[in-house]
């Protein structure tokens, strides 16, 4: 696998690059990268419904569950298409509910761990730093939407310039082979 990773160095930078013009823009315009999130969610759910539903009328086991899922699909798809603020809103408060239970998780496991202090307080302080994401998410959805696209454009961005260092040494190595 390294070899083939070596030999290709050239398309993990170009992966590399896109992955940081992708986190500037959601740093400098996360309203526009919220909406477009949001569109590309709604093209991708319209896609899957159709395909899911097309695949319930051709099988024989499963079939009303297929089609079920591919009309919620579609239905999700031209709701996002066609009110991409409310579709970007209700991710947010998915999100948000996401934050508050997986942080009542921690705490509640935190809280039953023994014999491991520290492992116990980072339980606990991770459990509370999710539920406030949560509860300030529910506070302030709008710009929480906008936080939650910026924060996703820093970590693009460090994530890109990790996958151009990676190119550079694949480069190197892919001399060396």
């Amino acid at each position: 696998m390294l070899e083939l990773l070596a030999k290709n160095w050239a398309w993990v930078l170009v992966r590399g690059i896109f992955t940081i013009v992708f986190g500037a823009l959601a740093v400098f315009w996360p309203g526009i990268t919220l909406l477009a999130l949001v569109i590309l969610f709604g093209a991708y759910a319209l896609v899957d419904g159709v395909t899911a539903i097309v695949m319930g009328f051709r099988r024989h086991t499963g079939r009303g569950f297929l089609i079920f899922m591919g009309v919620l699909g579609v239905i999700a798809g031209l709701i996002a298409l066609v009110w991409p603020g409310i579709s970007a809103l209700a991710l947010l408060y998915v999100i948000a509910f996401w934050a508050i239970v997986t942080g009542i998780g921690s705490l509640v496991n935190g809280f039953g761990l023994t014999g491991d202090a520290g492992g116990r307080w980072l339980f606990i302080l991770s459990g509370l730093a999710g539920i406030v994401l949560g509860i300030l998410l529910l506070a302030k959805p709008g710009e929480g939407a906008i936080a939650l696209v910026v924060t996703i454009g820093f970590f693009a961005i460090v994530w890109g310039l990790l996958t151009v260092i990676t190119s550079v040494r694949l480069r190197r190595l892919s001399k060396e082979i």
